[in-house]
C-alpha cells in the first residue's frame, strides 16, 4: 500500500507540474516583455516562500505563495506595451488600466485545474490593510493570507529594482518603507516578519539575483537588463535585448559578462523563457503539496 501511495503521489505531482508549465511559461514571457523586470517573478516567488516558511505556515500555504508569487503578474499579458513599458510615470487613467492586470490574471486561470487554489492570491496581491488597495478595497484580514505575503514581496522587489524612470532603493531603505507602512500599506504581522528575516540575511541569496547564484547582469549602456540562465556555460554568448550588444559569459568566480564588441541580430530582441528554471521552480512548489 505504501509503495502504491508513493506512486500515486508521484503521479499527482507530475500531473500538477504539467498543468503549471504553460502558466509559468506565459508568466515568464510576460515578464520578458520588459527587460527591466528580469528575474522579478522568481524573486517575488522566493521572497514570499521565505516569508511563509519563516512565519511557520503549513506546506499547502508555502506551495500557494510560491506558485502564485511567480504567476502574480500573469494578467499583464493584457496590458499594452505603451503602458507596460512606458519610461515615464503614468497618469491616473493609464494607471487604472494597468491595475486591471490582477483581474485579467484571474480570467486567464478560468477553467484551469488550479484556479480555486491560486485565484484569490493573484487577484488580491495589490490590496492594502487600510482598504486603499485594488481591485476590491479589501481591509485587514479580509485580504487572503497568501495575497498579504505576496503583496509585501512584490512591493519590496519593485522598490529595490531599477526602472527607466527611477533608481533602485537600497535594501535598508526599502525595509524602512515597509516598516513605516505596517498596518496601512503592508500587513503588520507579515511585514514585520519580512523585515526581520531580510535584516537577518535570509533574503540575501535572492536580492539582486535572477536565479540562485546568478546576479542580475548589467549592460553598460542600458543597465541591469541582460538575462543569464544557470544553464549558460563558460564562453556562451548572451545579448542585451535593448541595444543588442554581445557579451561572453565568464564563470571563473561567480557569473560575469565580458563585452565582445559584437552585435546580435533581430532574434535577440525576442524573449526566451528559461525552461530549466521554470521546471525547477514548479517541482519545488509541488513538492510542498500534501499527498
Amino acid at each position: 500500500m505504501a509503495a502504491n501511495g508513493n506512486w500515486s503521489f508521484a503521479m499527482m505531482q507530475a500531473e500538477t507540474a504539467r498543468q503549471l508549465t504553460g502558466l509559468y511559461t506565459m508568466a515568464a514571457m510576460v515578464e520578458a516583455r520588459d527587460p527591466y523586470t528580469v528575474g522579478h517573478a522568481w524573486r517575488v516567488s522566493r521572497y514570499a516562500k521565505i516569508l511563509a516558511e519563516g512565519s511557520v505556515q503549513d506546506e499547502l500555504t508555502i506551495a500557494q505563495v510560491s506558485i502564485a508569487g511567480f504567476l502574480h503578474d500573469l494578467g499583464k499579458i493584457g496590458i499594452t506595451d505603451s503602458l507596460l513599458l512606458s519610461p515615464d510615470h503614468l497618469i491616473q487613467s493609464e494607471y487604472d488600466v494597468v491595475k486591471e492586470h490582477s483581474n485579467v490574471g484571474v480570467r486567464l486561470l478560468a477553467g484551469h485545474p488550479m484556479e480555486s487554489f491560486l485565484s484569490a492570491a493573484i487577484r488580491h496581491h495589490h490590496e492594502r490593510p487600510d482598504g486603499r488597495g485594488y481591485p476590491d478595497g479589501l481591509k485587514g484580514l479580509e485580504i487572503p493570507l497568501a495575497a498579504r505575503m505576496i503583496g509585501i514581496a512584490d512591493a519590496f522587489d519593485a522598490m529595490t529594482s531599477v526602472r527607466p524612470y527611477r533608481r533602485a532603493l537600497p535594501l535598508d531603505t526599502a525595509l524602512d518603507v515597509i516598516e513605516k507602512g505596517l498596518g496601512a500599506e503592508f500587513d503588520a504581522e507579515f511585514g514585520a516578519r519580512f523585515v526581520s528575516l531580510a535584516r537577518a540575511g535570509a533574503m540575501a541569496h535572492v536580492f539582486g539575483h535572477s536565479d540562485l547564484g546568478v546576479p542580475v547582469q548589467e549592460c553598460p549602456k542600458c543597465g541591469p537588463v541582460v538575462s543569464v540562465f544557470r544553464t549558460h556555460q563558460e564562453g556562451d554568448r548572451v545579448y542585451c535585448r535593448l541595444c543588442a550588444d554581445e557579451f561572453v559569459v565568464e564563470r571563473k568566480a561567480g557569473v560575469r559578462l565580458v563585452p565582445t564588441g559584437g552585435k546580435g541580430g533581430a532574434a535577440v530582441a525576442v524573449p526566451e523563457p528559461d525552461a530549466e528554471l521554470i521546471s525547477r521552480m514548479i517541482l519545488d512548489a509541488v513538492g510542498h503539496l500534501p499527498a
